[in-house]
């Protein structure tokens, strides 16, 4: 871990001159990744994240919606529950209604001049202070509250919420810090320098279930940069999410400039949509959801007070992509709906004709929403499992010919509208396979995988 010091540089300006021009730049700030921890026995962190998992069995954390630096609650209230034990209700917490979020939008537009006047330099004070309750601290604690409401082991935990939440608080502020330094030329007499501003309106951050990281860095490197925020974190990562938006407050950001506020799917996009102040979304989610808020947009935009941003994550760019090597771990699923969804194409490997289950495919969720992990062999790539992304401990094989690799690599590429994850294997010589891998350039998250002789 950096010593606080080594993060906390000042801000320090230069001037270059030459032949009449004048360039002005910032000092970087010095940042590194944040090292992933072992959680040997007996290792500190290891005793720290026993005690935090130790203190939320059995517990249920009240959650409220956070609007205006007040805590409210309503009377639709939802339970987040543990995929691995759904017996255990690990967080309460209310649904903000449309009259609530549009009190939401207002705190935040209240809010929206000071925070963007602020310099940069102490915005992303913030986010470096927030990293380093993170990295210490604060750390066994969101991690105790990833593993328990999204069902990570402790080393998902640590990649997700320590690690790389740490890491986009760490270098976004880097980066935002960078840019400001960046300046025209001015010839003299004249000065030219860019202002950069944040957005003028809200920003609607929609945060997945499946990274906690995902959820801070949504809903933080939009208020980072000047912007407020109204954040809908997942149901399903609930617990979690709030622990994120607390040490963002302890770690000095102001009330209003991220509201917290969990809601209905449905009508958290039509508030947020029918609102001439909407500026941005930012979203990772499914495709569908990301087209509807899209066609929300476009119906509203003769609404709007600007041109709103939309920024998305699909399936097999993001999420799919990094949760690849978890599929195949004995786990649990997120919640029923992602268990009936994984259930429902397993028992569609056991009908089809073309496809046989090699290995697993047992479900079970008298305790949690367990899926064993299941390897299934399929006769056509055509077959509706090698298209569809599942989201779950499912790996499907086609055998391609051997003089068909070529044809391989186009179907690999034409088969879905979206990179999905997959693999190519071979065990030609690494030469031969070169010159025929030029069609991968062009598909997205498919690597070749070269295979040594038996």
């Amino acid at each position: 871990m950096l010593p606080l010091p080594s993060l906390r540089r000042s801000l320090l300006s230069h001037a270059w001159r030459g032949a009449g021009l004048r360039w002005k730049h910032a000092s970087s700030l010095k940042v590194a990744n944040e090292p992933i921890l072992a959680f040997t026995q007996g290792s500190p962190e290891r005793d720290a994240l026993q005690k935090a998992l130790k203190d939320l069995k059995g517990q249920t954390e009240a959650i409220p919606c956070v609007v205006g630096d007040e805590e409210v609650w309503t009377s639709d209230v939802q339970y987040q529950l543990s995929p691995f034990n759904h017996g255990h209700k690990v967080a309460k917490f209310c649904y903000a209604d449309k009259a609530l979020l549009n009190k939401a939008i207002e705190a935040a537009l209240a809010a929206r001049k000071e925070w963007d006047l602020k310099p940069v330099a102490d915005r992303a004070q913030v986010f470096l202070k927030a990293a380093d309750m993170l990295s210490g601290p604060r750390r066994a604690e969101v991690l105790a509250k990833t593993m328990v409401g999204q069902g990570k082991t402790v080393i998902q935990a640590e990649i997700d919420a320590a690690a790389e939440l740490i890491d986009f608080f760490r270098f976004n502020a880097k980066f935002a810090v960078e840019l400001e330094g960046e300046q025209p030329i001015s010839v003299p007499p004249s000065t030219n320098r860019v202002v950069y501003r944040g957005l003028e309106g809200f920003v609607a951050a929609i945060s997945p279930f499946n990274f906690t990281a995902i959820g801070g860095n949504l809903a933080g490197a939009p208020a980072l940069m000047g912007n407020v925020v109204l954040w809908k974190p997942s149901d399903t990562a609930m617990l979690a999410s709030y622990a994120v938006y607390r040490i963002l407050r302890e770690a000095g950001l102001p009330p209003n400039v991220i509201q917290f506020v969990p809601a209905d799917g449905p009508t958290f996009g039509d508030t947020v949509t029918s609102s001439e102040h909407l500026c941005g979304i930012n979203f990772t989610g499914s495709v569908p959801t990301f087209k509807h808020l899209w066609k929300q947009v476009a119906q509203n935009l003769d609404r709007f007070r600007t041109f709103p941003r939309l920024a998305g994550a699909r399936p097999g760019r993001g999420q799919r992509a990094c949760r690849g090597l978890w599929d195949l771990l004995l786990r649990s699923e997120i919640d029923a709906k992602a268990f009936a969804r994984i259930k429902k194409w397993l028992e569609h490997a056991r009908s089809s004709p073309s496809l046989s289950i090699l290995a697993g495919g047992q479900c079970n969720e008298s305790v949690g929403y367990y899926v064993e992990p299941c390897i299934i062999e399929s006769k056509d790539p055509q077959d509706p499992i090698m298209k569809e992304e599942i989201f779950g401990p499912v790996l499907t094989v086609y055998v391609y010919p051997d003089d068909k690799y070529r044809e391989t690599l186009q179907l690999v590429d034409s088969t879905t509208s979206y990179g999905l994850t997959g693999a190519v294997f071979a065990q030609d010589n690494e030469e031969p396979m070169t010159n025929q891998e030029a069609p991968l350039r062009l598909t997205p998250d498919i690597t070749p995988g070269h295979q040594g002789d038996p």
